[in-house]
């Protein structure tokens, strides 16, 4: 009872540490600025603002001091932020009993100055707690030059297989979303993350990770917890793991949490290397290409957009106070190759293409095929073939190709080799067979080639054994 009390009253900290930051700031610009005649009315305030600043620096170093019991945080910073932060308060005391005529001196306004530079030093501080050292600095940083910090950046991966499995994949994914609470100058439940000897040495709950056993490792399972669950990994006010991070951080364990070899020397299922291929990078691409046009167009005309909307087809921006268009053809009943003219007219603008389950064919493509500045395109549950799929080549800018549940097959899909642009093309259901993977991944190198069909694990929390109630003798 008395842990959690004082558990809660430390938790008041970051709540009450802003008081006196804007209470003192007020009272030292009233204490300068009354210095004036035609500020001299400001006088009366200044003692009852320093007063309810004195009160709450006082209280915020108090709370401060129950919060840095818990041993969530770097030590040394953590000191150094305590004696700032009691400083601020003395100095707020200081200048009070100075304004109440206490002390014959009166050194007010140097004592203002100083309590100015101090609230920025502990704020600082207190910054660099919670954020890490480099908070107000690294966007100074990436001005003058890549940082020279510890920090790990995503590198640019030409050949997966050669990859270091921990140092290129597994620690950017901890780095982004786990150092800030477990990081060198925080260690929230006494862990700490950004060194493989603290990582595999855990926290104050144990290891929370076991080599070789992913469903059992305590980081997999808090990740798996719901996102409102309070011990849920990532905190939902941050950035949350995507599907393709919780995978390979269970590959990575299940393959016995390795530090030091490369992703070639693990064992990889058809799953993974789905997986893999996806995170390797082109060298010819600095920069990942954005899935919306970044040049301006002109707006489309209306009575084209409305020809569209009468037809039922739903006809959007793809991002507010954007002329580019994203078309939806979900709404449509029958509809046929010759309703593809109708995007003619906002070719230039059109830049999203939904087309899927609307059963068009070979000739639709060819009319797609001149709109030049799709970037996505869904045409999975139609009646399109290979001889209709090389109309596509013209879309240089196409990055997602949707064809799941169609008749296209391998031979089909060697037509679109020259698309560079491509990422990710989804071919479930489709009559690619299972021979073929190999030499389609060596054509579309870098490219997504999902294959569908996955397999999801069994977990014992799925299950609820329902018992009948026993019977009354």
């Amino acid at each position: 009872m008395f842990l959690s009390i004082t558990e809660f009253l430390g938790h008041l900290h970051p709540v009450l540490v802003h008081l006196p930051i804007g209470i003192l700031l007020l009272a030292c610009l009233f204490i300068w600025q009354s210095r004036k005649d035609k500020y001299e009315h400001l006088q009366p305030a200044i003692n009852t603002i320093l007063f309810l600043g004195m009160i709450s620096a006082i209280l915020s170093c108090i709370t401060g001091f129950i919060l840095s019991q818990t041993g969530d945080y770097d030590e040394q910073l953590v000191g150094l932020h305590q004696w700032m932060g009691i400083s601020v308060a003395a100095i707020s005391v200081l200048t009070f009993l100075m304004r109440k005529k206490v002390f014959r001196v009166n050194w007010q306004f140097p004592l203002s100055g100083l309590l100015l530079v101090l609230i920025f030093i502990t704020g600082h501080l207190g910054g660099s707690l919670t954020h890490g050292s480099d908070y107000l600095t690294q966007p100074l940083m990436d001005l003058t030059g890549p940082s020279e910090s510890l920090v790990v950046k995503k590198k640019i991966i030409p050949d997966i297989q050669q990859a270091l499995l921990y140092a290129d994949l597994v620690q950017p994914v901890l780095q982004g979303t786990c150092y800030g609470c477990h990081g060198t100058h925080r260690q929230k439940g006494k862990l700490r993350m950004d060194t493989p000897e603290w990582l595999m040495k855990g926290g104050k709950d144990g290891v929370v990770i076991i080599p070789g056993k992913s469903e059992q490792s305590l980081l997999i399972k808090r990740i798996l917890l719901p996102e409102e669950d309070e011990h849920h990994m990532a905190p939902k006010e941050k950035t949350q793991l995507g599907e393709k991070e919780i995978k390979l951080l269970e590959w990575w364990i299940n393959q016995g949490a390795d530090f030091t070899r490369k992703v070639k020397d693990f064992q990889q299922p058809e799953n993974i290397k789905t997986l893999l291929l996806s995170l390797q990078t082109d060298t010819s691409i600095s920069n990942e290409a954005p899935d919306i046009p970044e040049i301006p167009v002109q707006k489309a005309d209306m009575a084209a957009i409305q020809k569209l909307r009468d037809r039922g087809v739903v006809l959007l921006p793809v991002a507010q106070n954007s002329n580019w268009l994203d078309a939806n053809f979900i709404t449509t009943s029958r509809v046929r190759d010759a309703d593809m003219v109708l995007l003619l007219p906002i070719r230039n603008q059109l830049t999203w293409l939904k087309l899927g389950g609307t059963r068009i064919g070979d000739s639709a493509l060819k009319v797609i095929g001149q709109c030049t500045n799709l970037i996505r395109l869904q045409l999975d549950h139609t009646a399109i073939t290979d001889k209709g799929l090389g109309e596509l080549k013209q879309l240089t800018r196409l990055q997602t190709l949707n064809l799941v549940g169609t008749a296209i097959t391998r031979t089909g899909l060697m037509q679109l080799t020259n698309m560079k642009k491509l990422k990710s093309v989804y071919l479930f259901q489709t009559q690619v067979e299972k021979k073929d993977w190999g030499r389609l991944e060596k054509a579309f190198p870098g490219v997504l080639l999902d294959s569908g069909g996955y397999s999801i694990p069994y977990l014992q929390a799925d299950t609820v054994i329902v018992k009948a109630p026993k019977s009354k003798s």
